[in-house]
């Protein structure tokens, strides 16, 4: 029993007396086979990060008062001045058509038809009648 607890104190002090002389204790480093990029390393914003105030917001300091509210001030803008008009383009020379026929006007003792109603949901695809073949295998069936 005594020397049990010898060899375990002089383990504990040897394992020490090691680890001391170590400059950094980071056993990750012995595992790690990455190097650290080349360059220096300096902070991106040293005086804090523009735009957000550093320590506790002041209405979280005990006693805080809000600023009293005071109405915006009312600026008088002249009216805008009105933009020069643009200059017409010169119309292209017309083309000569067929002219487009003019379906018949519709009798008023004739209904049409109304336009068809969009449905909510697709209509499901049409299977064709014979397939090319897929470069994958079929599902399984259940």
């Amino acid at each position: 029993m005594c020397l049990r607890r010898t060899v375990l104190v002089a383990s504990l002090l040897a394992a020490g007396l090691t680890l001391s002389g170590c400059e950094s204790f980071d056993p990750e480093s012995w595992f790690s086979t990455k190097k650290p990029l080349p360059g220096d390393r300096r902070p991106m914003f040293p005086g804090g990060v523009p735009g957000v105030p550093q320590g506790v917001p002041q209405d979280l300091v005990k006693g805080y008062q809000p600023p009293p509210d005071n109405p915006p001030e009312v600026v008088t803008a002249e009216p805008p001045k009105p933009k020069p008009a643009p200059k017409p383009r010169p119309a292209p020379a017309p083309r000569q058509a067929a002219a487009p026929r003019q379906a018949p006007p519709p009798q008023p003792h004739e209904q049409q038809a109304p336009p068809p109603q969009a449905s909510p949901w697709p209509a499901p695809p049409q299977q064709p009648q014979a397939q090319a073949p897929s470069p994958f295998p079929d599902p399984p069936r259940r």
